[in-house]
């Protein structure tokens, strides 16, 4: 009798194991990453998860003088080395770039996702604590390597994006928009920072973006969402997002973008529902604002797909309850059936879970024809995905309609960075800029380099 009872439990135990590792396999996926890109991707079934599919390749660095793989035409070599966790770069009038050595503050809760989410960040060696530095380099001999370097301001929290209006360089901090004095040559700041708007913290999704508008009148400023899904409900999204009064968005909205009048630093919601984007640039031709979104995880390795899109004012996105213009992700409570026709189909599919960061349109870059009328965008890697994705630098061709070009596919720039097995990683890119003499810079957080890739 004990032995039978014996048997019964290693049976249940077997069976409670099986159950578990059936439960919680990486979802793998069943489309290839290209399929799920351009104006009209292949959109897939969701398959959501319980447990996420996780995966990071483990950082090695750049090794024995190893350096990324450009495209036919192209050559690539270390601008800048030796940094602290480059994420963000931006070129002054003068040529001298500047590089936002950043990371996240200390993380807080975020569920089962921020749980994982602090797992891989530890392996992918993003969780050290961020220098809070931007650094300029210069050349002087344009060479194209960086043989001046000087930290221009320090002790700021988190900050990203950088932009210069006027006299005024303007930072944007993890919580807030701030500005300083500054005219270009200039390799050092002491001035206190002027505080121009209170940004929302906390939570997943800190790095904070800023563009001038081409007139220099008004700013841009992205603020990612503070969870996945809202999964930590709406409230911690913002007035917009839990109903309240959006006069009171800009200061507690999320998964948006803010229009910001510095003069009387006041800000309004300019376009809403992205849930996290990044990288903005205007196109060179219509003057249009354009950004890049991380989309949701937790629908399956091939669903749905990180987007570049440009963005019209007043403009809603889908976030949280929907995606692609309309496709309704039932995880979200409380339903909002009422959006679903306002949701604004994005305009390029970059692949799902490829992670955009980094944008820049070509404008000035002088890397040969192919290269001359489109958007760079770096794509920082996946997590969510098996196999990963990302890890890479795309060029998007755009038509001389100021849009992504009629049957275009992202083509490869600048690659490498991932080993063959997808285990391991040299580097992940994030910002991308060109430099005054038309190349292509790309900041490799990972690397702690900032690259530089040329014409032959």
């Amino acid at each position: 009798m004990r032995n039978r009872v014996l048997i019964v439990l290693a049976v249940l135990i077997v069976l409670a194991i099986g159950a578990w590792i059936w439960v919680t396999r990486p979802d793998t996926a069943r489309v290839s990453e290209q399929a799920v890109t351009g104006r009209a991707p292949q959109l897939t079934p969701t398959r959501s998860e319980s447990v996420p599919t996780v995966g990071i390749a483990k950082p090695v660095g750049w090794a024995g003088g190893a350096k990324p793989t450009p495209a036919a035409g192209l050559q690539v070599a270390a601008f800048a080395d030796k940094l602290e966790h480059p994420r963000w770069l931006y070129r002054l009038p003068n040529g001298d770039v500047l590089v936002a050595e950043t990371n996240s503050p200390p993380r807080e809760g975020g569920g089962i996702t921020g749980w994982v989410m602090g797992l891989l960040m530890g392996r992918a060696g993003a969780t050290v604590p961020s220098p809070n530095r931007i650094t300029l380099l210069r050349d002087t001999n344009n060479d194209g390597v960086a043989d001046q370097r000087s930290a221009l301001l320090t002790g700021l929290n988190s900050p990203t994006g950088m932009a210069l209006v006027g006299n005024w360089l303007y930072i944007a901090n993890t919580d807030a928009l701030v500005r300083f004095p500054f005219t270009p040559g200039e390799t050092k700041i002491t001035a206190k920072p002027e505080k121009i708007v209170a940004l929302p913290g906390g939570g997943n999704h800190w790095a904070r973006n800023v563009v001038a508008a081409p007139d220099g009148k008004t700013l841009y400023v992205s603020v990612g969402s503070a969870s996945n899904i809202a999964e930590n409900g709406l409230e911690a999204e913002g007035t917009l997002y839990a109903g309240g009064p959006r006069a009171n968005a800009a200061r507690t909205g999320r998964a948006l973008i803010l229009q910001v009048f510095p003069d009387a630093k006041f800000a309004r919601v300019f376009a809403w529902g992205l849930r996290n984007p990044n990288g903005m640039a205007f196109e060179p031709k219509t003057g249009a604002l354009w950004t890049v979104v991380n989309e949701r995880d937790m629908l399956g390795s091939d669903m749905p797909p990180d987007y570049l899109t440009q963005v019209d004012f007043g403009a809603f996105y889908g976030w949280p309850w929907n995606y692609w213009g309309g496709y309704v992700d039932k995880r979200v409570t409380p339903e909002r059936p009422d959006l679903r026709e306002y949701s604004k189909r994005p305009d390029f599919a970059l692949g799902a879970h490829v992670a955009p960061l980094g944008l820049t349109f070509a404008g000035d870059a002088k890397l040969g024809g192919n290269w001359a009328n489109g958007a760079f965008v770096g794509l920082h890697g996946s997590w969510n995905r098996e196999p990963k994705s990302g890890y890479k630098v795309v060029y998007v061709p755009f038509g001389d309609n100021g849009f992504p070009a009629k049957g275009a596919k992202p083509v490869d720039a600048l690659t490498g960075f991932l080993s063959p097995d997808g285990k391991t990683t040299r580097g992940r890119p994030v910002g991308v800029i060109t430099d005054a003499g038309g190349a292509l810079l790309v900041a490799d957080d990972v690397g702690n380099v900032i690259w530089r890739v040329s014409a032959k």
